[in-house]
């Protein structure tokens, strides 16, 4: 199966030069829309989020050489500045594929509750069938019982809880068909993970109801040479659209980044 149509990055904040750009990719919904609780990042980032069209049907490869295409061109546009790569659950899995294919297109590496899990988990390995097969009224509903799966509903904000449902029910049923699919078949144990010398930082939320974050954080950091993990003893799996988690803020902590810096000394 081959992409209608490319990705693209958004730009939800104005662009700078000065400072290390920060490269977002989102769930599966893939429309980059939900980077708004963390907008807070632009303090000391150039911030892209990718925007995958709603009837993408790429391979994780076309995915992940579309996306190394467009950070080539804003690398290009202001050279020298370190990438920042920032993958959450679907992301995350992109975000490795583009480690595996161009790993020379970005500099530190974040995972916030990557998908990795997903093939291990029994009960979702039926998910892209049965996102074929039910009719489409079913599948419009269907959105909303995943919610409380999703987020923990009591810290996420109600604006944010509706940009959840209006980004999910953005793509197609065929799309959100083949993204399971894709993360169906993702195995974690063929990737050369070890190979990767970038600083890496994994999130997970330790109140995922959808996936084994943390357990699958502890698997990460064992493959990747240069990783640790943070874990949010309260968050759901969309934990980026709580209230309390900012993620500028968690970065900072965790010394794992100084932007300013590193704009003065490659500028």
């Amino acid at each position: 199966m081959t992409a209608l149509t490319s990705s693209r990055f958004l730009q939800l904040t104005p662009p700078r030069s000065d400072v290390p750009l920060f490269v977002f990719l989102p769930g599966m919904d893939g429309t980059g829309k939900l980077y708004r609780n963390q907008l807070g990042l632009q303090a000391d980032f150039d911030v892209r989020c990718l925007s995958i069209p709603p009837d993408d049907v790429s391979s994780w490869e076309g995915l992940a050489l579309q996306t190394a295409r467009l950070i080539k061109q804003e690398k290009e546009a202001n050279p020298g500045r370190p990438v920042y790569l920032c993958g959450e659950s679907f992301g995350g899995c992109l975000a490795l594929k583009l480690a595996r294919y161009v790993p020379d297109s970005f500099d530190y590496l974040i995972l916030v509750n990557p998908a990795s899990s997903f093939s291990r988990q029994f009960w979702m390995r039926y998910g892209s069938d049965l996102a074929r097969l039910i009719p489409p009224p079913l599948f419009n509903l269907s959105g909303y019982g995943l919610v409380p799966w999703l987020i923990s509903i009591d810290r996420v904000s109600p604006e944010n809880r509706q940009a959840l449902y209006d980004a999910m029910h953005s793509v197609t049923q065929a799309s959100a068909a083949w993204r399971l699919s894709l993360v169906t078949d993702f195995d974690l144990d063929a990737l050369p993970l070890h190979r990767l010398r970038q600083r890496t930082l994994v999130i997970a939320a330790a109140r995922d109801r959808l996936l084994p974050s943390v357990d699958e954080a502890n698997r990460l950091i064992d493959r990747l040479p240069n990783a640790h993990k943070v874990v949010l003893p309260h968050s759901g799996h969309a934990c980026l659209l709580e209230t309390d988690i900012c993620l500028a803020q968690i970065l900072k902590a965790e010394n794992f980044f100084a932007p300013e810096a590193e704009a003065k000394l490659l500028r």
